[in-house]
């Protein structure tokens, strides 16, 4: 990457995001629900959390690499899957180069704007990620295409109570991109005009079709006509998670798990992994920072399952953090949309390296030859900061 466009933190990929999308394409990656009060704790939280230094004795190499579903990765930082990242023209298929390129895995989203088989063909380390939608034969034909495209696990995404309402107000996203859509969102375009020229070399507009829930070579349908269906298909059961699992028969992760009693069911499900998530802050508004049930899970089901974390994560610190406290790795969305968005393949490696570099730097404070050398005991942790849900009352500690 150019130094132009280089970037040192991932606030300022947020800002060169802003800056090249059109208002309502960067308010898409914005998102949350209803105030955000979770959205903000999600990031908020992590800066509530100290560091117990050492200043003699530091490793003068420190080892980042883990493994997630059964996935060599080189460092504790995998993609998260998100919808439609249809902010750049490759769109997934980019952010599954940069994944590859910096040796960690990918979730795709099935409400993806590239097919799985292209995303899949630029990096084998995919997880493919569902939801409930449909009922089990339509579920299981998506399955069994991830399968045969070579997706290397599955992930159950079941934490959304479709809210809608935002204080800021909802972003403007069309149902397709024709040509009365387009003329009437050519102002917002045009004073974007990068992004607009990145879009007019491919002689497409923007693709806001989801062919992963459609069949192998079929354009799928509409982002809005998925989602209503989404919307409209009941809810699924921990009888059908376990029926998910046992079809897919490979790596799988069950992910939005923010009690310790639904993590335990999850075990029961036979699940592989389970991500301590509150959908980015875009679900239940209210619900507490993922990494304030972080601990209390780990705790309980951590000997049994891989635990990741998937919220608010902004920094290398922030992963430290979440590893010390009981995850295996952490899962990143909005910070490597803002990267996409802001120069393509190469800012999402950007993001990527940005973390890397700062789990790199916080080990060497801390003392730590390895990324599986964090304890609590690295952590300064107030009082009052974790959060005990789906624990019984009998069961929690004293005052």
């Amino acid at each position: 990457m150019a130094r132009a466009q280089w970037f040192e933190t991932v606030a300022i990929a947020q800002q060169r995001a802003k800056k090249r999308l059109p208002k309502s394409a960067y308010s898409s990656l914005i998102s949350a629900s209803e105030k955000g009060i979770t959205v903000s704790d999600n990031v908020e939280s992590f800066s509530e959390l100290g560091f117990a230094p050492h200043v003699v004795g530091a490793s003068a190499k420190r080892d980042l690499a883990t493994t997630v579903m059964g996935q060599d990765i080189s460092f504790p930082v995998v993609i998260s899957p998100t919808g439609v990242q249809a902010v750049d023209p490759e769109g997934e298929v980019a952010v599954a180069r940069a994944a590859a390129a910096r040796g960690t895995a990918m979730g795709l989203s099935s409400f993806a704007s590239k097919p799985m088989e292209d995303v899949i063909a630029v990096n084998p380390q995919v997880f493919f990620q569902v939801y409930w939608l449909g009922g089990r034969d339509a579920i299981a034909e998506r399955v069994e295409r991830a399968r045969a495209a070579g997706a290397v696990g599955l992930i159950a995404t079941t934490d959304w109570s479709f809210s809608h309402g935002r204080d800021w107000g909802s972003p403007t996203i069309p149902e397709k991109m024709d040509l009365p859509t387009m003329l009437r969102m050519m102002p917002e375009a045009l004073a974007r005009p990068g992004w607009l020229w990145r879009f007019g070399k491919t002689l497409h507009p923007p693709n806001l079709r989801v062919p992963n829930q459609g069949k192998s070579g079929e354009p799928g349908p509409p982002f809005f006509s998925a989602y209503g269906e989404w919307m409209g298909t009941p809810p699924p059961t921990w009888d059908d998670i376990a029926w998910l699992r046992e079809l897919w028969g490979g790596p799988f992760m069950l992910k939005g798990v923010m009690r310790v009693d639904d993590a335990k069911r999850a075990v029961d499900a036979g699940v592989s992994a389970i991500s301590v998530s509150n959908h980015g802050g875009n679900n239940l508004d209210g619900t507490p920072a993922a990494i304030r049930a972080l601990p209390a899970i780990a705790d309980a089901v951590g000997d049994q399952v891989e635990v990741l974390l998937d919220g608010g994560i902004r920094r290398g610190s922030d992963v430290v953090k979440s590893l010390a406290l009981g995850a295996r790795a952490v899962m990143i969305g909005r910070a490597y949309l803002w990267g996409l968005a802001a120069a393509g393949q190469a800012g999402v490696e950007n993001v990527l390296d940005i973390l890397r570099g700062g789990i790199d730097s916080a080990l060497m404070g801390l003392g730590c030859s390895s990324v599986h050398d964090l304890t609590p005991e690295h952590i300064v942790i107030p009082e009052g900061f974790t959060r005990l849900l789906g624990v019984p009352a009998s069961e929690r500690p004293g005052p």
